[in-house]
């Protein structure tokens, strides 16, 4: 409210030194005359000489009329050349990470409302830099699996069910529904993610404020989808993980203690002295020497795991096998691999099942 008073101070200030205004109508209408005020939610204008329409044959005088005007119905105000856009558009600067939830840019806004966003900045990971304008691939885990990977996107609202707006670094769209903004990156993964892109959002000016209680912010969460019962949705993902494979990358940010489940299945060459085996390997007692690897009590050629924390390290390897259904011991990336300690004669593929 105390930014409305003194929009509207503001604009009574320049109205008392100005000479002619021009006040720009959304239907195409020019006025020239001096703004008076602001009454009851409307612009007070003494019409000066006449003003226009789209169609130049249509002119009506109207010197000395007094018209009242909606917000909503002005397109721009000019105080002698100088526009008032800045008593009509509010601008929020907010910083947008890539983590667990989307981010609340503060924003509330009305359906129909013309909303400006522009970005900057940069996402790092650790094989890319993403632009707000994302990258050229896509990622089939993100909340738009067809739009660039790490693409600035927005929705309003925090009812997972609301559309997804494609934003990057420059874009106008009409809102069109009520709610608070929230913001992300187009990446199905975060926790390797550092960096943030800089936005700006550019919204009109609530004149007549309307109680908006509907959508006070909140959290909208980019993992915990709920569906119309409001149960969690459990997520499903297979992969192929080689069998030379020491750190496979799966793509999947877990947090600690959320249930999961993975099953594999196919066969490994593990070398020539072990031949093909299975997820859960095959034991090596007799071959000798050092025992170098990430889970000494497996098999070799075992599917293990890890998890990658947000400090980049990496935890303590566990044994997977044909299936493992347990909860996740730290919050990160999870990271599958052969239990093997030497991959350069290894060969073949597990197909692995992941249910989180």
């Amino acid at each position: 409210m105390r930014k409305v008073i003194l929009a509207l101070i503001f604009v009574l200030a320049l109205a008392s030194f100005a000479f002619a205004d021009t006040i720009v109508l959304r239907d195409g209408r020019t006025i020239r005359g001096t703004v008076l005020g602001f009454v009851n939610g409307r612009f007070v204008v003494r019409v000066e000489n006449r003003y226009t329409t789209n169609d130049q044959n249509i002119q009506r005088n109207r010197d000395g009329d007094i018209q009242y005007f909606r917000p909503d119905e002005i397109e721009r105000i000019e105080i002698e050349g100088r526009s008032l856009d800045d008593g009509r558009f509010d601008t929020h600067n907010v910083q947008v990470t890539l983590g667990a939830d989307w981010i609340d840019s503060g924003v509330w806004v009305r359906r129909g409302e013309q909303v400006d966003v522009s970005a900057t900045g940069v996402i790092t990971t650790p094989r890319s830099r993403i632009t707000p304008d994302g990258l050229r691939s896509t990622d089939p885990t993100a909340p738009l699996p067809n739009a660039p990977e790490g693409k600035l996107i927005g929705a309003i609202g925090n009812d997972p069910r609301s559309p997804i707006i494609e934003l990057g670094s420059q874009r106008q769209f009409t809102a069109e529904r009520n709610g608070r903004l929230f913001l992300t990156s187009n990446r199905g993964s975060y926790a390797d993610a550092r960096g943030s892109f800089n936005v700006q959002v550019r919204s009109e000016r609530n004149l007549n404020p309307r109680d908006n209680s509907e959508d006070r912010g909140g959290l909208r969460s980019r993992n915990r989808t709920n569906d119309d019962f409001g149960r969690n949705r459990q997520r499903e993902i297979t992969i192929s993980v080689p069998g030379n494979s020491r750190n496979f990358d799966t793509g999947i940010d877990v947090r600690a203690g959320e249930p999961i489940t993975i099953t594999a299945t196919g066969l490994i060459t593990a070398g020539a002295r072990v031949g093909q085996v299975g997820p859960n390997g095959q034991s090596s007692s007799g071959f000798g020497g050092i025992n170098a690897r990430p889970v000494p009590s497996a098999g070799v050629g075992a599917l293990v795991g890890y998890i990658r924390t947000t400090s980049g390290q990496l935890t303590t390897a566990y044994l997977i096998g044909s299936q493992l259904s347990s909860t996740v011991p730290a919050d990160g990336r999870l990271i599958l691999g052969i239990n093997d300690d030497n991959f350069g004669d290894n060969s073949g593929s597990f197909s692995v099942t992941i249910r989180y």
